[in-house]
C-alpha cells in the first residue's frame, strides 16, 4: 500500500523507475499514441526554486480530445477531473509512486454511461507499462 494510504477513486501503483524516469516513460508512451501532453509539473523543482525542499514529485497532464470531449458533453463538470493526469512521487522511504483517477470513478462521480469508462481506460495500460520494469 502507498503510504499516501487508501485514496477514494485513485489507482495507486509501485513504479520501477524515478519519480522523473515514471514520468518520461509515460510521456514518451502517450506521444508515441497520439494522446496529446498539456502540462508536466515538476512540484518539488518549483519547491526548490521557491527555496522550499521536498522530495521529488511531479505530475503529468494529458488527454485526448476524441476521448474526453464526449465525456465533458455529458456533464461538463467532469472537466474537474480532466484531462487525465499521473502524479508521480517519492516516498520517504525512496520507493516511487505514481497515482492517477480511476476511470469507473469518474463515470460514477459524473453520473455518466458507464460505456463512456472505455474512453478514459484506454490509457491504463500506458499508465501500467511506465510504471513497470
Amino acid at each position: 500500500m502507498s503510504p499516501a494510504g487508501d485514496i477514494p477513486g485513485a489507482i495507486q501503483l509501485l513504479s520501477q523507475h524515478s519519480v522523473s524516469g515514471t514520468i518520461d516513460r509515460l510521456e514518451a508512451l502517450l506521444k508515441q499514441r497520439g494522446i496529446l501532453v498539456f502540462a508536466r509539473i515538476d512540484f518539488s523543482g518549483d519547491a526548490g526554486r521557491a527555496g522550499l525542499s521536498m522530495r521529488a514529485e511531479q505530475m503529468l497532464i494529458f488527454g485526448n480530445p476524441k476521448a474526453g470531449t464526449p465525456l465533458l458533453l455529458a456533464a461538463p463538470a467532469a472537466g474537474l477531473d480532466l484531462p487525465l493526469k499521473l502524479l508521480a512521487w517519492e516516498a520517504p522511504d525512496g520507493k516511487v509512486w505514481a497515482a492517477y483517477n480511476d476511470p469507473e470513478y469518474i463515470v460514477q462521480r459524473y453520473r455518466l454511461r458507464a460505456e463512456l469508462a472505455a474512453n478514459l481506460a484506454a490509457v491504463v495500460p500506458l499508465i501500467e507499462r511506465a510504471v513497470a520494469e
